[in-house]
């Protein structure tokens, strides 16, 4: 593919942003790991997501197949959809012991009401289970563009006791935020979260590569529905506008920004249904396999 260089080392941050990125998953789309596993490196981490209507039992059977296959599985653990104590025992034991995970992305819930006795992320992290069942960092969501049901001041007095409580703990911790599809409300919340938290690593979330409509009906769904309007504003191509679109145009931003400079650790990509889909798309850009569009912000992928 004819390359166009990008200023700077701009096209060599681009493919280090792609090199350590993490991927997101429903466990729902086991057959779709041992492909995605062609495309990946070894240790790539590939979170489990907890849709309302999996079992933690679920969960634990996706992180034990994405281990077989070399990755390195990060469950989601939502509060409101557990039953209580034995519930979370049972399901960090298994996960530790089955799938030899040491990372989890902790994580309130949409469950209402909750399941059982646990109303929010810092009541589980707050009993002490994960230090005995040897995890070693945890992962705590973050909203660039705000929570759809949570008051900013709530999330950051949130956030802040359980960095404290972690800490403490001695657990290494990271924000992994909601995606996003606009670019300078993006740069300016990590900036505004880097300034408070500046030992804070933060994953920036991202659409993976996947059709207009799924990635309105996902933004819709967690609350980010106005930002849609940025994804299509980059879209050129009306019949690409109706079968898909990527996070090119976003990552180039994040690249031309600084983005270790900001407290980014990588990106997270969120692969809607298509994780061999996106695991294809990381190898690509990786690999330099991409060249810069003129006229517009972003780059076109070959796959």
């Amino acid at each position: 593919m004819t390359e166009t260089p990008i200023p700077g080392d701009e096209r060599g941050a681009i493919m280090a942003l792609a090199a350590g990125a993490s991927l997101e998953m429903s466990p729902r789309e086991r057959d779709g790991i041992a492909p995605a596993a062609e495309f990946l490196a070894p240790g790539t981490e590939v979170y489990v997501s907890s849709p309302p209507a999996v079992s933690h039992h679920d969960i634990v059977s996706a992180a034990v197949a994405l281990r077989r296959h070399g990755f390195e599985p990060v469950p989601h653990v939502a509060a409101r959809g557990l039953s209580g104590f034995t519930a979370l025992s049972d399901f960090l034991a298994r996960a530790s012991g089955e799938a030899g995970v040491r990372r989890a992305l902790v994580i309130g819930g949409d469950i209402d009401p909750p399941s059982g006795s646990f109303h929010a992320s810092f009541d589980v992290l707050a009993l002490g289970l994960f230090e005995k069942y040897g995890f070693s960092r945890i992962d705590l969501a973050a909203y660039p563009e705000g929570h759809p049901r949570i008051a900013e001041p709530t999330l950051e007095r949130a956030l802040a006791v359980k960095l404290a409580l972690l800490r403490q703990a001695g657990i290494e911790a990271q924000a992994v935020s909601q995606f996003v599809f606009d670019a300078e409300p993006l740069l300016d919340w990590l900036r505004v979260m880097h300034g408070s938290e500046p030992f804070l690593p933060l994953r920036v979330g991202l659409a993976g590569p996947a059709g207009i409509a799924t990635l309105a009906r996902y933004a819709v769904r967690c609350g980010i529905g106005n930002s849609i309007n940025a994804l299509v504003h980059h879209r050129t191509s009306i019949a690409r506008l109706v079968t898909e679109a990527g996070p090119e145009a976003l990552v180039q931003r994040l690249a031309e920004a600084d983005w270790r400079g900001l407290g980014v650790s990588g990106i997270h990509l969120f692969s809607f249904g298509g994780l061999a889909r996106t695991a294809r798309w990381i190898r690509a850009v990786t690999e330099g396999n991409f060249r810069v569009d003129g006229g517009r912000v972003g780059f076109t992928v070959a796959h």
